[in-house]
């Protein structure tokens, strides 16, 4: 067994919405460049594995039928289908259009194989993470919802409860619908305020539709939140419900989208705080569930500044061989990245540790960030039989 698992393939590329759309293959191609530069390629931990495209049956494990069949039709004729979110400005027609998502799919079930199996005891796809893919119908750059499908996967396999996290800047709004009903997923996201950022949806009061048990968890940060309240957002909610919880695995998407320098979003975290949010992730992966942890990419629009740099330390981690902070990008890295983008590239990796206070320090009434977060551990705390003012 391998420690992780990276499904790779330059045919993930593919999935490409054209000239000028954020979601530019660019963030991927500069991640697996950096992830080389680095070495992680030859780490022993480490080795990557090429998908293969999902068939249309697993697929339909997390999508309508006639909704499949609305992609294949409307990436071969170019015909808009606005109904099921075909053709709009965040998610126009290309001829590669369903190929491209069930590649992201096959990848993403392919992760979900590989750790229930015990192939690797975890396993990522950085072009994976389309979470806003609804069951009929395309939506906020996402055609089809491989994070989703990889949920659905692990309990095709056996799984009894499958933790679903999310740290992109936007809600994870489309696996929280699929699974809205089902009692065997907990769902969790931390995301910019819906009422200030697309898709205006993840409130904290949303907690499923069981008045016995909590089936969604959401903190709704406001604008600006920065790493240092960010993380302690995190920390205040995403352990103690997880340990109440006791997945059998845990699927997180990493959207890069959160920091200061994206162009699509108003939070402030920055590099290093996404990469502490992954190391406990993980943690909390070989603590609860044997290790079983599928890693996804997602959000996350700086290309050259932020996604590579969040994403290969990501690979990194899952690898057990976490890069140093503060560590120097490597100049064919950075030169190559100049190049391709035409814009600056970072020197080093993230500016070392940040600065945080644990909830048990002290509630803030007056600071919007504690607000955020009692609100959320109002509503889920005492579903789970806890105090939403302890910590």
């Amino acid at each position: 067994m391998s420690v992780a698992r990276l499904l790779w393939s330059p045919e993930l590329l593919r999935y490409d919405f054209g000239h000028g759309h954020p979601m530019a293959p660019a963030r991927l191609d500069l991640t697996m460049r950096l992830v080389e530069a680095f070495g992680l390629l030859r780490e022993p931990t480490l080795e990557v594995v090429e998908p293969v495209p999902a068939s249309d049956a697993v697929v339909q494990t997390v999508h309508d039928a006639e909704y499949v069949a609305a992609v294949r039709r409307a990436a071969a004729t170019g015909e808009p289908d606005p109904a099921r979110g075909l053709g709009t400005e965040d998610d126009p027609i290309f001829p590669a259009m369903h190929d491209a998502a069930a590649h992201l799919v096959g990848a993403s079930v392919a992760a979900a194989d590989a750790v229930w199996t015990g192939a690797a005891q975890h396993a990522l796809n950085i072009a994976g993470g389309m979470h806003h893919a609804q069951r009929g119908a395309a939506s906020g750059f996402c055609i089809y919802n491989d994070a989703a499908a990889a949920v659905q996967r692990l309990l095709d396999h056996g799984a009894e409860r499958v933790a679903y996290v999310d740290i992109d800047a936007h809600h994870g709004d489309g696996v929280e619908a699929i699974f809205w009903d089902d009692p065997r997923v907990l769902t969790f996201s931390v995301h910019q305020d819906g009422h200030t950022l697309f898709p205006g949806t993840g409130n904290p009061a949303d907690t499923g539709p069981w008045a016995t048990h909590c089936a969604a968890v959401n903190i709704a940060l406001p604008p600006r939140t920065d790493s240092a309240r960010w993380l302690r957002a995190v920390d205040a909610v995403l352990p103690t419900v997880l340990r109440e919880f006791a997945p059998d695995a845990i699927v997180s998407q990493h959207g890069a989208d959160a920091h200061g320098n994206d162009p699509l979003t108003d939070l402030s975290v920055g590099v290093e705080a996404q990469r502490t949010a992954a190391r406990w992730i993980h943690d909390l992966a070989h603590e609860l569930c044997d290790g079983r942890w599928v890693a996804l990419g997602g959000g996350g629009y700086a290309v050259v500044d932020v996604v590579p740099l969040v994403w290969s330390s990501l690979v990194a981690e899952a690898a057990h061989v976490p890069l140093e902070a503060k560590v120097p990008l490597p100049e064919s890295w950075r030169q190559a990245a100049e190049e391709m983008s035409g814009l600056p590239a970072a020197r080093t990796l993230g500016r070392g540790a940040v600065p945080w206070q644990r909830w048990s320090e002290g509630y803030d009434p007056s600071d919007a960030t504690d607000r955020a977060v009692l609100a959320t551990r109002r509503h889920v705390f005492p579903e789970i039989g806890r105090d939403p003012y302890l910590d």
